[in-house]
């Protein structure tokens, strides 16, 4: 059986380690913690083994500490960096070559440059095959990650027919359980936003796509207004609907009032960490005007990237048959159930 470790068990290590630890198919070794706070004691109660860095044993002595970092690497297959943004970098030059491991990096680290994690970018719905030989992939972010989910069904269905994507990606300033970063009362713009490199990575780097990034002050999801500019006679507003009907990992609401609405209701549905660990095309804004698609849809953060981490982890350490990835990875997730329960609760009325 391989054996995985979680290295980090923050927003997205916490989630992920959560959802491995239920998959038959693997061995969790356990999880790393750098710092002491109350995450340790929820690890430690979910019978997770905690290990931390050498130098810090004796800041955790009050705790059962099951070894050190060096440790667990010692003993897995496949490493799940879940790292704060450029630690990843940093881990795998001082952790993860000198012990010869494999590892999966988040969003936040580079593939290129000096700094670079990996040389490619892992989509599960563009390019699930490339990461079956890699020793190092990187996850694309949780907007990169939404993007592949909209881009790849328009470019194999329509193809050449498109002249050019425009994106705005408004984003959430920080992610619900972290308390550290103040939710300013500002809007902000990033100059040269890493996603549109990010998504070409793994789309080709011919793809017509443009992309402005705004950060505003939320925590309930990232929304993106995307304009799909067509050379031919434009698809009409059910054709679109149609083509991503049956995506895994996309549902069509019609009646959500906006990105809380739709996180208050996965609370009530008891989601996993009010996860919906999909996107969701909010139908009554997408728009059909002259040579142009108007699509607006919403991306859950942290949760989207969940079980895409769980289907290259299968990629990169069974080569697994993709259907068969996806099927193992719903019997996990229950992504269709969820789906389901969200597209009936904000249907058209």
């Amino acid at each position: 059986m391989k054996k995985v470790f979680v290295n980090g068990y923050g927003s997205i290590g916490s989630r992920i380690t959560q959802f491995i630890a239920g998959d038959s198919d693997v061995e969790l070794i356990g999880i790393g913690k750098y710092s002491l706070d109350d995450k340790v004691s929820d690890a430690i109660s979910r019978g997770f083994g905690v290990y931390v860095p050498k130098n810090k044993l004796e800041q955790f002595k009050n705790f059962k500490i099951s070894g050190t970092i060096e440790d667990a690497l010692e003993k897995c297959d496949l490493v799940i960096d879940a790292a704060p943004g450029g630690n990843g970098y940093i881990n795998k030059k001082n952790l993860y070559e000198p012990k010869n491991v494999r590892a999966i990096f988040q969003g936040g680290e580079k593939i290129t440059g000096e700094n670079a994690v990996a040389d490619v970018i892992f989509n599960s719905r563009a390019n699930y095959v490339e990461a079956f030989d890699k020793k190092y992939v990187m996850q694309g972010s949780c907007n990169v990650t939404g993007m592949g989910r909209i881009l790849q069904p328009l470019k194999e269905k329509y193809g050449k027919k498109i002249k050019r994507f425009d994106a705005t990606l408004i984003r959430r300033w920080a992610d619900l359980e972290d308390s550290k970063t103040e939710v300013k009362d500002s809007i902000e713009w990033t100059r040269k936003p890493h996603h549109n490199d990010d998504v070409k990575s793994y789309m080709g780097k011919d793809t017509p796509l443009f992309i402005r990034a705004f950060k505003v002050p939320t925590r309930q999801m990232h929304v993106h207004s995307m304009d799909i500019r067509f050379n031919e006679t434009v698809p009409s507003s059910p054709e679109i609907l149609d083509l991503f009907k049956n995506e895994y990992g996309v549902a069509i609401l019609y009646t959500a009032k906006g990105t809380k609405d739709i996180r208050d209701f996965a609370e009530t549905t008891k989601f996993s960490f009010k996860d919906t660990n999909m996107i969701h095309i909010h139908a009554d804004m997408l728009e059909v005007q002259d040579d142009i698609v108007k699509i607006t849809y919403s991306d859950d953060q942290t949760g989207i990237v969940v079980p895409e981490n769980h289907l290259l982890m299968q990629a990169m350490l069974f080569k697994r048959n993709k259907n068969d990835a996806f099927k193992h990875t719903e019997d996990l997730f229950h992504m269709e159930e969820k789906k389901k329960i969200l597209e009936e609760h904000f249907s058209m009325k």
